[in-house]
C-alpha cells in the first residue's frame, strides 16, 4: 500500500500546475516531502505566509515550555486535557513546516514530543474524570482520543522519514498502533456507530493504516470492524448526509464532522484513487461544503440542535474544508470563503488558495434560498433557507422541519428563526454549554441543556399541555420526520410548507412561513399560518423567542412587578418567570420591539379566548447556567382544533447618532384570516390603503385550481399558494404572479 498521501504526501507542482478534479496519488512508497519538486516554499502570498507565521508562533511558544506530556486527570477544560490538545497541535505545525522550511529542528521537536508519549500511553487506562461509556485514554471522552489522532498522524507522517529506525519503530508500537487498536476494536460501541464520534474515529484509524501502511487498519476504518460495509466511513457517508449535502445533527455538527470527513477522504483520494471518493454518492462530500456554508448567517452558524451560537466560518475545520474543497473543484466562490476567514492551512491545498486569492480570482458566495432535504434518501423532513437581499444585512428566515438530529437533536419540529438587518431577531437558544469552561461542569453540556435548552417552550412552535415534542424522547423523534410539502424560492414570494403527526399522540398540526417582498417596505414581512388538529381538548402554547427592547404593546397588560411567579413545573416552563400578561382582540394584538437600529411589530390574530404571557428565561437557575432572553407565547385553553396566524413587520429606523426616529409604528393596519373549504385566507391591510391577500390551499399540487372569496370577491389560483394584491381598499385584488413552483 503506498505511504500516507495527504496534504503532506501531494507535490505542489501538481495543484500550481491548475490540475483539474480529485487530487492524484503520489508514486507507491514516495515519503511525504512536501513542495518535493521545489524544495522549501518562499511564496510570499499573504495568507499562506501568515499562516507560516502563526504555526511557527505556536511551535515556538510550545517549545518554549518544554515537553509536557502530563498524565491525564482532568475533564475538558482542565490544565491536563488542555496540554495535550497543545500538543496535538504542535506535532502537527511542527510537522507541517518541517516540510514548509526544511528546518530539521521541527522534525525534532515534534519527535522528542511523541517519543514521550510513546512512554506514557502505554501506561494509561480508562481516563479517570470519563463519563458516559465512551472514556478516552489522553482525554475524558474517546472523541477527543480520535482528535489528537487525526492530528498527530499527520504531523507524524510529515517527519517520519527523518527518524532512525528505532524511533519510528518505538513511535508506531508504543503510540500509533495501540491508539489505533483502542479506538476501533477497543471502543467498539463508538466505532461500529453511524455518528460524528465513529467520523473522527473512523478518520484517525484509517489516515493511520495508510501511514504505518497497515491495509488491516484500512479496511476496517473504510468498511467497519467486520468489513461488512455495514458500519465504517464509507456507511457514514451514506447514511449521515442527505443527497443536497445536509448532515443530520444540524449545521453546528455539521462544521464540526466535515473536517475528519474531508480529511480521511482527501488522504483515501491520494492512496486509492479508483475509489473516487470525491465522487462518492455524487459528489455529496463536496455538496457538504457548499451546504456548510450556506448553513451560515453572517458567517456564524444557524443554531439549530445543540448548537453554540458563536461558532462561525473562522475554525480550524473549515480552513481545512474549504481548501480541500478548492483544490478539487477550482470553485472560485470558495476563495470569497477564505478571504472572509482570513485563514487557510500550511498545505498544498492551502497555497493554491492563497495564491488565486493573491491574483484576485476571488467571486462571492452564492448565497441564496434552499431547501435542504434531511436524510439519506432525503425524504425526513427538511431545513428550509429563504433570503432576501445580501448575507450581511438582508433577511434570513430559517424553517427547521427536519428530522431529529440524533442525540443532539432539539424537540422543535417546525420551528423557526429570523435574521434581519444583520441582527438575530426571532431567536433560537441553542445549546446550554459553556464550551471548554473548566468551572461550567468542565466544559460538557449543562444540566439546563436537558431541562431548558433542548425543550420545546425554548423554542419557537407548537407546545402542547406543556410537554416537550416526542415526550422529550430523542429516540421517539428519530423514528418520525416531518414531511416538507412545498417549498418556493423564486421571485418576492417565498414559502415553506410542512406538516408533522406523531410529535404528540392523535395530534397533526401543518405550519407555513412565508418571506413576503413588497413594495415600499424596507424589509420582507413574514407570515405565520399554523393549524393545528388534535382529537381531544388541549392547552396548545405558542412561543415566540424574540431579541430586542419592547417599546410597545397593543393590548392591556397585568404586570407582576414585585414578584416574578414562575410559569410551571417541568418541561423548560420550569425555567420562565412571567412579567405580564393579558387577553388581547383581534384589531390591538400587537407587541413592537427595537431591535438594534430596527423596529419589529408581531401582528397576531389568535384565536378567541387566547392569553399572551410575557415571559423570560432565567428562573430556577441557581447557578446563573442561562442567559435571560424574553419570550411571548400565544396560549389557548380547552381546544381541539385551532389556527393561529400572524405577522412579523420590520420596520422604521432609529438612529442614535442623530437623535432620531422615523416610522416607529406599524405600516400593516389590520390582519385578517379566513377559512374555506380548502385553503386559508390571510389578508393584510396597509395603512396606505393597499391590500395584500396570501391564498394557501391544502393541497400542495402545483396543477391544481383552486377558488375562493374575500370579502365578497373572487380569488382564483392555480397549486398551493397564490398572492393577490388590490391598490386600494375598495378595488378587487388581482393576483400579481403566479402561484410559485413546489
Amino acid at each position: 500500500m503506498p505511504r500516507l498521501q495527504t496534504t503532506l504526501g501531494l507535490t505542489i507542482a501538481m495543484l500550481l500546475a491548475g490540475q483539474a478534479g480529485a487530487l492524484a496519488a503520489a508514486p507507491a512508497g514516495a515519503g511525504p516531502v512536501l513542495f518535493r519538486s521545489a524544495g522549501p516554499i518562499q511564496a510570499d502570498y499573504p495568507l499562506f505566509a501568515g499562516e507560516r507565521r502563526r504555526l511557527a508562533e505556536l511551535v515556538e511558544a510550545a517549545r518554549r515550555g518544554g515537553i509536557q506530556v502530563p498524565v491525564p486527570r482532568d475533564p475538558g477544560g482542565g490544565s491536563s486535557h488542555e496540554q495535550h490538545k497543545r500538543n496535538y497541535m504542535a506535532i502537527y505545525a511542527a510537522g507541517l513546516l518541517y516540510r514548509v522550511t526544511g528546518d530539521g529542528a521541527y522534525a525534532d521537536y515534534a519527535r522528542r514530543l511523541l517519543l514521550e508519549y510513546a512512554r506514557l500511553y502505554p501506561t494509561l487506562g480508562p481516563h479517570p474524570a470519563a463519563s458516559g461509556d465512551s472514556p478516552g485514554r489522553l482525554f475524558w471522552q474517546s472523541l477527543n482520543d480520535s482528535v489528537w489522532l487525526v492530528y498527530a498522524v499527520q504531523g507524524y507522517d510529515a517527519i517520519r522519514d527523518s527518524l532512525s529506525d528505532e524511533d519510528r519503530r518505538t513511535i508506531d508500537e508504543q503510540v500509533f498502533r495501540p491508539m489505533s487498536t483502542f479506538l476501533s476494536e477497543g471502543q467498539p460501541q463508538v466505532f461500529e456507530l453511524i455518528h460524528n464520534h465513529a467520523t473522527w474515529a473512523c478518520a484517525a484509524v484509517g489516515m493511520t493504516g495508510y501511514v504505518l501502511r497497515d491495509d488491516e487498519l484500512v479496511a476496517r476504518a473504510l468498511n467497519g470492524l467486520d468489513k461488512s460495509g455495514r458500519t465504517g466511513f464509507l456507511r457514514q457517508v451514506e447514511q449521515l448526509f442527505s443527497p443536497d449535502g445536509y448532515y443530520t445533527e444540524g449545521p453546528y455538527y455539521q462544521r464540526y464532522a466535515l473536517q475528519p470527513f474531508v480529511v480521511f477522504a482527501q488522504a483515501i483520494e491520494a492512496n486509492e484513487p479508483e475509489r473516487r471518493i470525491f465522487e462518492y454518492r455524487d459528489g455529496v462530500l463536496l455538496k457538504a461544503i457548499r451546504a456548510t456554508v450556506q448553513l451560515t448567517q453572517g458567517g456564524y452558524f444557524f443554531p439549530l440542535n445543540d448548537a453554540l451560537r458563536d461558532k462561525s466560518l473562522k475554525t480550524d475545520e473549515l480552513y481545512q474544508a474549504i481548501a480541500i474543497g478548492y483544490a478539487a473543484t477550482r470553485d472560485p466562490t470558495f476563495l470569497s470563503v477564505a478571504q472572509w476567514q482570513g485563514r487557510t492551512t500550511l498545505t498544498p491545498e492551502g497555497l493554491l488558495v492563497a495564491r488565486d486569492l493573491a491574483e484576485g480570482k476571488a467571486r462571492p458566495f452564492p448565497f441564496a434560498s434552499r431547501l435542504f432535504r434531511d436524510g439519506p434518501a432525503g425524504d425526513r423532513g427538511a431545513v428550509a433557507v429563504l433570503r432576501a437581499g445580501s448575507d450581511e444585512r438582508g433577511q434570513t428566515l430559517v424553517v427547521k422541519n427536519s428530522a431529529q438530529g440524533m442525540g443532539h437533536g432539539h424537540f422543535d419540529k417546525l420551528g423557526w428563526m429570523l435574521y434581519d438587518d444583520g441582527a438575530a431577531v426571532v431567536t433560537d437558544y441553542g445549546a446550554a454549554r459553556f464550551l471548554n469552561v473548566e468551572s461550567k461542569d468542565g466544559g460538557r453540556y449543562l444540566g439546563e441543556n436537558q431541562s431548558w435548552a433542548r425543550q420545546t417552550v425554548a423554542h419557537n412552535t407548537l407546545v402542547v399541555n406543556e410537554t416537550s415534542h416526542f415526550d422529550g424522547q430523542w429516540r421517539v423523534g428519530e423514528s418520525i420526520a416531518p414531511r416538507q410539502l412545498y417549498f418556493a424560492a423564486d421571485g418576492p414570494t417565498r414559502v415553506s410548507t410542512a406538516e408533522v403527526e406523531g410529535a404528540y399522540p392523535e395530534v397533526r398540526f401543518r405550519r407555513t412561513l412565508a418571506q413576503l417582498e413588497v413594495d415600499g417596505l424596507a424589509s420582507p414581512l413574514v407570515v405565520d399560518l399554523l393549524r393545528v388538529q388534535g382529537s381531544e381538548p388541549a392547552q396548545y402554547d405558542l412561543p415566540l423567542h424574540y431579541a430586542g427592547h419592547i417599546t410597545d404593546v397593543g393590548f392591556p397588560l397585568h404586570s407582576h412587578p414585585a414578584e416574578r411567579p414562575v410559569l410551571g413545573k417541568a418541561n423548560g416552563y420550569q425555567h420562565l418567570w412571567v412579567d405580564a400578561s393579558g387577553t388581547p382582540e383581534a384589531g390591538n394584538a400587537t407587541l413592537t420591539w427595537l431591535n438594534g437600529e430596527r423596529f419589529y411589530t408581531y401582528r397576531m390574530l389568535p384565536p378567541a379566548g387566547t392569553r399572551v404571557i410575557l415571559a423570560e428565561s432565567g428562573a430556577n437557575d441557581p447557578r446563573f447556567n442561562l442567559r435571560r432572553e424574553p419570550v411571548l407565547i400565544e396560549r389557548l385553553e380547552n381546544a381541539t382544533d385551532a389556527t393561529f396566524v400572524a405577522v412579523l413587520e420590520p420596520h422604521g429606523r432609529y438612529d442614535p447618532a442623530a437623535e432620531t426616529v422615523t416610522d416607529s409604528r406599524s405600516r400593516i393596519a389590520a390582519l385578517r384570516h379566513v377559512r374555506t373549504e380548502d385553503a386559508d385566507l390571510v389578508a393584510l391591510e396597509l395603512v396606505d390603503g393597499r391590500t395584500l391577500t396570501l391564498a394557501i390551499a391544502d393541497d400542495a399540487d402545483a396543477g391544481k385550481a383552486h377558488r375562493a372569496e374575500l370579502g365578497g370577491k373572487p380569488l382564483e389560483w392555480s397549486g398551493h399558494v397564490g398572492r393577490f394584491e388590490a391598490p386600494t381598499a375598495g378595488e378587487p385584488p388581482r393576483q400579481e404572479l403566479a402561484a410559485e413552483r413546489p
